[in-house]
């Protein structure tokens, strides 16, 4: 079995999961590459999966790495799958989610042409297709939020608003990780926008990462979240939720299409995903065998 763990040239070296996911899948008897989504001569099709890990130079080419990711999912096994990427790529999912009774931070969006109503006090203003905190900007008022907007606007990105919920600053963020629809770790996340950071490849603000027990409530939330995600159990998921205004947590983001799974935490989740990909490669055998739809294990 052959499996790719989708990257970029910027990010391979940067991305701490890839060698502990690729360890995880040899001890179950798949071979893992590196291959990246943006060199035409790999050959997609000859892989038993496409996974897609860390591919963090698309938030410039939107449109191409879509249209790439659908080809390749014509010719190969792709998790998570097309229509899930395009939903999670642009974060006006969220209102999907507000929409479906799911506590969400709240957020405007502002398409190019569009003037967002800025709530009052500090807020966070980002592009609604980013990844990595790149371009986003913690704004003192609505001045500075509505020059960022512009900013976004100028270069034909949508932007979103909004409130920052300074819980964060003492709590930081909850990634919840899950496999397969089950819950596999979590970790803290410190401030992305308390002050200056570094630019890790190009790609990602640094990260002050670090393990953490999930509570009850977070627990129930990223459920809650998942659920509210159309279409068959991901592959892979994370939950990122910080404190609302009265203390209960709310989600901050998604990530369904590249997040960075922090597996280091975890060795168990390394073995989980190695498990499911595996899993489904065979599924996905079985049903071209047998000509039944393969399971969303």
């Amino acid at each position: 079995m052959r499996v790719a763990l989708v990257t970029c040239d910027a990010a391979r070296d940067h991305d701490e999961d890839l060698p502990l996911l690729a360890a995880a899948l040899a001890a179950r008897g798949a071979t893992a590459e590196l291959p990246s989504w943006d060199d035409p001569a790999v050959a997609w099709e000859s892989f038993g999966a496409v996974v897609l890990r860390s591919p963090w130079n698309y938030m410039d080419r939107h449109e191409a790495f879509l249209a790439w990711v659908r080809a390749t999912a014509a010719v190969a096994p792709l998790w998570n799958p097309p229509d899930l990427v395009a939903w999670a790529l642009d974060k006006r999912y969220l209102g999907d989610l507000a929409a479906r009774g799911v506590p969400t931070v709240p957020t405007v969006f502002a398409a190019p042409g569009e003037d967002p109503v800025i709530p009052d006090g500090e807020v966070v203003v980002k592009p609604s297709v980013g990844a990595g905190s790149m371009d986003a900007l913690r704004c003192a008022d609505a001045a500075a939020a509505r020059a960022h907007v512009a900013h976004l606007h100028a270069s034909g990105r949508t932007a979103m608003v909004q409130p920052y919920l300074d819980g964060v600053d003492a709590s930081g963020e909850t990634g919840l990780v899950h496999i397969a629809g089950r819950l596999t770790h979590a970790f803290r996340k410190g401030p992305m926008l308390a002050g200056p950071k570094d630019v890790v490849g190009g790609i990602y603000l640094e990260e002050d990462i670090s393990a953490r027990e999930p509570t009850p409530a977070e627990r129930a939330l990223a459920a809650a979240a998942l659920a509210a995600v159309p279409g068959p159990v991901p592959l892979y998921a994370r939950v990122d939720v910080v404190p609302g205004p009265g203390g209960d947590p709310v989600v901050l983001e998604l990530e369904l299409v590249e997040p960075s799974l922090f597996v280091a935490l975890s060795p168990a989740a390394a073995d989980a995903f190695a498990e499911s990909v595996t899993d489904r490669i065979a599924d996905t055998r079985r049903s071209a065998t047998t000509g039944g739809a393969p399971s969303s294990r």
